[in-house]
């Protein structure tokens, strides 16, 4: 990798790969009334979900293989409880960035897939979880990488899920108009905020439902799989 500064090629193309798949992720959700009006809302979400996926797919691989590259900026790694923290972050990130508030059903395309305001559960906490979740995951994973590249995509990342704040919100007012707008006071985007100020109370019991346990789940699975993944992705020469 030719090196300026510090910083390979690779540091370019995370950023351009994050561009690629922010373009599409974001302009597919933005053309989404409009698709849905010319294909149906299931089909739609077929064909969100075949152009996300692949785009995401090679998002990670990419970043597996080349999370040590560039400068080393700090090493955490050889301290006590460090990946421990990392670990309780990262499920954190996750109980974040997949709420039971989404419909898996719909997510799948079995239900027909629909635009919900939701006020309950985890966005009592943050009106955008999953931005949250993604910024907790990168503190995470910068914090126990430590390299120039980690750093670059996360930055990257969080760049992309502060944009969809603002696109998010945009898009619910336009659908729904003065009812986003009340929730929209209710709600913070910044966690707890809205708790803290008293607009919002938080109600535990919305908490226990099945999505949740499946999130433990996964990131349970996730856990175990992390060696094997590593190795799998390894073997894909980008």
């Amino acid at each position: 990798m030719t090196e300026i500064f510090g910083m390979t090629s690779s540091h370019l193309v995370i950023l351009c790969l994050l561009l690629v798949f922010a373009i599409a992720h974001s302009g597919l959700a933005a053309l989404r009334s409009w698709g849905e009006s010319k294909i149906g809302a299931r089909l739609y979400r077929i064909l969100f979900a075949l152009v996300s996926i692949p785009l995401a797919t090679i998002l990670i691989i990419y970043f597996f293989n080349h999370r040590y590259d560039g400068v080393q900026l700090w090493q955490i790694q050889g301290f006590a409880g460090s990946k421990t923290l990392v670990w309780i972050l990262s499920f954190i990130s996750f109980i974040f960035l997949y709420p039971a508030t989404f419909n898996l059903l719909e997510i799948a395309a079995i239900q027909k897939p629909q635009v919900h305001l939701y006020e309950t559960g985890i966005i009592r906490i943050s009106r955008h979880p999953q931005m949250v979740g993604q910024i907790i995951w990168c503190i995470a994973h910068t914090l126990w990488i430590g390299t120039s590249f980690t750093l670059v995509t996360s930055l990257g990342l969080i760049a992309h899920h502060l944009f969809a704040v603002w696109h998010g919100d945009r898009r619910l007012e336009a659908r729904y108009g003065e009812a986003f707008t009340k929730v929209k006071q209710r709600t913070s985007v910044i966690p707890f905020l809205a708790i803290f100020d008293g607009r919002q109370t938080l109600k535990w019991q919305e908490f226990f439902r099945p999505a949740y346990l499946g999130v433990t789940g996964f990131t349970l699975l996730f856990w175990w799989a992390h060696p094997w993944l590593l190795q799998v992705t390894s073997k894909v020469q980008w």
